[in-house]
């Protein structure tokens, strides 16, 4: 700007030595002219008085042209003040106020007349005006670094629009820059919280209701099956008014390609223990008595992994996810019944899994097991009760084995020690016994429903045993039968008795100690029966699984799964 003045000065100096000049040189033309007209004429300087009457004008409009000049001082000393005010300010908007001064103060020089200096100085006079407001922002975004106070600035950006009027095409893309940038920070801050609040509720309170009710509030694991047991799956040869009419059928097991053969055994009576000249004989098969049984269903084969594992480990919840089935009411049902948590090693020991029989799972498993399984198919499946299991090895035999006396003959039928080669071979590979059952000797023990007691026989030394049964109370021990592949012959005859241990989870390095898996290859596997006629809730509780049990291990366990 001064320098505009002082060209502008310049320019004046040099018309007022061109107008002296003139004056002179009109000076020096005058008196020859006045010689020759008149002598009248002599007083020229009054001629020469003009122009320096000129040089005061000129001289007057000096001072005018100076009077913005002294003005232009005024408009840099808030120049100077904004960026005192934009230090404690911290938006950038506020920072870029004297960049935007500088076009203004630019756009004079373009004008030549020095009239309308003063008229844009004024709006420049104004802004010094108007950033006295600016120099209230920062009282409000001092405290204004919480959230609350981001918004204030938003409200303050037309304000600060004001003087974007005159100018629109510097402040207003400046100052919306900033505009558009605050709330895009804050949206996602107001997002974040509404995804994860969702994903933090839904699918874990999903699973744990699942686990172990449904719906309708139904604890099916707590209460006896036949309380709560859905329809049967259509099955005509699984149909039988009366022993007379029981014949062997195929269970097939809905949303998977798994099979299980059931055949009937007959309702009787038969001498349940060992004489006393048997060898290999122990005390607690003694004395004989007199039992009798009810009709029902036994599993032909041994329950195999592919069975077990569908809801041992899930597989059947699985394979209707990948088919996509929406889970109905029976789903729902079956999905409820309490699982085993995830095996810790593998319990097959590397001896085969596909068509080989399932072990080591404890009899609160198997128990369990026999629930899903009648939750699956409609009907009632369980452990057989000791009585049972040996009525049904026996086939009517009063021998040793089912095939006769002479152990020699064992190879036929059974793997044992001495032909197994350390480990259990897949169902079925040998010969069954009269009544159609494979592997009722040895392969794998076989669980009961009984608890383990030496001297169980000695109150039925008189009378007839119907339907007797030991009820599970104690932990240990529990009875298996049949004896397995790491067993001598004796241990596979009809009469020998097996009591469970704490010895069969002494590897089971958890706290506290699974209540689902043992941890021994000689440890049981399972048989299931199906009784021809389905049993009171309060005779149903004798095969149901202690839910205490299952609860007080959740507890223990801490919610681990």
């Amino acid at each position: 700007m001064c320098s505009v003045l002082r060209n502008r000065y310049g320019m004046q100096l040099s018309l007022l030595v061109i107008l002296i000049s003139a004056s002179v040189a009109l000076s020096g033309c005058a008196p020859s002219e006045s010689d020759q007209a008149s002598p009248s004429t002599t007083a020229a300087p009054a001629p020469a008085e003009q122009p320096v009457n000129d040089v005061p004008t000129v001289t007057t409009d000096i001072p005018e042209a100076a009077t913005p000049a002294e003005e232009v001082p005024m408009i840099e000393t808030p120049a100077e003040e904004k960026p005192a005010e934009v230090t404690p300010t911290e938006e950038m908007p506020a920072e870029e106020n004297p960049v935007e001064v500088t076009p203004a103060e630019e756009k004079p020089a373009e004008v030549i007349p020095a009239e309308e200096k003063p008229a844009e100085m004024t709006p420049a006079e104004e802004k010094s005006v108007e950033v006295t407001p600016a120099e209230e922002k920062p009282a409000e975004v001092a405290p204004a670094e919480e959230k609350p106070a981001e918004e204030k600035p938003v409200e303050v950006t037309p304000a600060e629009e004001n003087p974007a009027e005159e100018k629109p095409a510097d402040v207003t893309p400046a100052e919306e820059k900033p505009a558009e940038e605050k709330p895009a920070e804050v949206a996602p801050a107001a997002e974040k919280p509404a995804e994860s609040e969702p994903a933090a509720g839904g699918p874990t309170s999903a699973r744990s209701e699942g686990s172990d009710m449904t719906e309708g509030g139904l604890n099916p694991t707590a209460v006896p099956t036949v309380e709560w047991m859905p329809e049967p799956i259509e099955n005509v040869d699984a149909v039988a008014a009366d022993a007379g009419g029981m014949k062997p059928y195929t269970e097939e097991l809905p949303d998977s390609d798994m099979t299980f053969d059931m055949v009937p055994i007959p309702g009787g009576k038969f001498l349940m223990g060992s004489p006393e000249g048997e060898a290999d004989r122990k005390d607690d098969e003694g004395p004989q008595h007199e039992v009798e049984i009810e009709p029902f269903w036994m599993g032909k084969y041994e329950v195999t992994w592919n069975e077990y594992e569908l809801w041992g480990v899930g597989l059947d919840q699985q394979r209707r996810k990948v088919q996509g089935k929406e889970p109905n009411d029976r789903d729902a049902l079956i999905d409820a019944i309490a699982m085993p948590t995830k095996p810790y090693s593998d319990m097959t020991f590397g001896m085969g899994k596909d068509g080989y029989p399932a072990i080591c799972m404890t009899q609160l498993a198997a128990r369990t097991y026999c629930k899903w399984l009648s939750a699956k198919t409609g009907r009632f499946y369980r452990l057989p009760t000791e009585a049972e299991w040996e009525y049904a090895c026996r086939a009517g035999t009063t021998t040793a084995y089912s095939f006769g006396d002479d152990p020699k003959d064992l190879d036929d039928y059974a793997w044992h020690f001495e032909n197994s080669e350390d480990g259990y071979h897949k169902v079925g590979l040998k010969k069954p016994n009269p009544w159609g059952l494979y592997d009722i000797h040895g392969n794998v023990a076989e669980w009961v429903t009984d608890q383990y007691v030496p001297d169980f026989y000695q109150q039925f030394t008189d009378k007839l045993a119907k339907g007797p049964v030991a009820p599970a109370v104690d932990l240990y021990p529990r009875v298996a039968r049949g004896g397995c592949w790491d067993d001598d012959p004796d241990k596979l005859r009809s009469a020998a008795r097996a009591a469970s241990s704490k010895d069969w989870k002494m590897q089971d390095p958890q706290i506290p100690q699974s209540i689902w898996y043992l941890t021994e290859v000689y440890c049981p596997g399972i048989r299931v029966v199906r009784p021809l006629k389905v049993p009171s809730v309060e005779e149903a509780k004798l095969y149901e699984p202690d839910y205490s049990v299952i609860e007080q291990y959740k507890k223990d366990q801490a919610g681990k799964e």
